[in-house]
């Protein structure tokens, strides 16, 4: 069985409308909720042994914010496959996990992580900003990670919910 931690950036700001989009910085909000998943993830104690996030600067952001606050020692796994992709890509990603993991975080974007949410466990549910999903995978390796695995939604924390 396998666990995996499914993150949404968190908020991105407009500011710089000139910005091509992978290079939108973190806003305010997003800049304080990304520190507090990761307390969360230290707290709950299901800190990722890997994390794969997504290239765009504000997914990066994210996940060397939760990774500093929830004490993870590993280095981050940037894949630029993972921006403006579908859950196809996510679950490629996956697939190339070293089965010495058991505890994996993505990083990624909407639609993809509302979409791979719902692929992995048959359930629709919305992911804002900085959402955070944790799943259960009947599975022993990451590479029989596919379309038609369904694993067991655990949780999902939303930035509101914390306090």
């Amino acid at each position: 069985m396998k666990s995996l931690l499914i993150l949404r950036h968190a908020k991105s700001s407009w500011k710089h409308p000139e910005l091509p989009d992978h290079d939108r910085p973190l806003n305010k909000r997003g800049k304080r909720d990304a520190p507090r998943m990761g307390k969360l993830l230290r707290d709950e104690k299901i800190i990722p042994e890997i994390i794969i996030s997504s290239t765009a600067e504000r997914a990066r952001k994210t996940a060397e914010a939760v990774a500093h606050a929830s004490a993870f020692g590993g280095k981050i796994i940037l894949k630029k496959s993972l921006y403006a992709a579908g859950p196809e890509a996510y679950i490629e990603a996956l697939q190339g996990i070293l089965n010495e993991y058991s505890i994996a975080m993505i990083v990624g974007h909407n639609p993809a992580i509302e979409e791979l949410v719902e692929l992995l466990t048959g359930e629709t549910h919305l992911m804002p900003t900085c959402s955070l999903a944790s799943i259960k995978l009947n599975v022993d390796k990451w590479l029989e990670v596919n379309n038609h695995s369904k694993g067991k939604l655990v949780d999902i924390w939303l930035p509101r919910d914390l306090g």
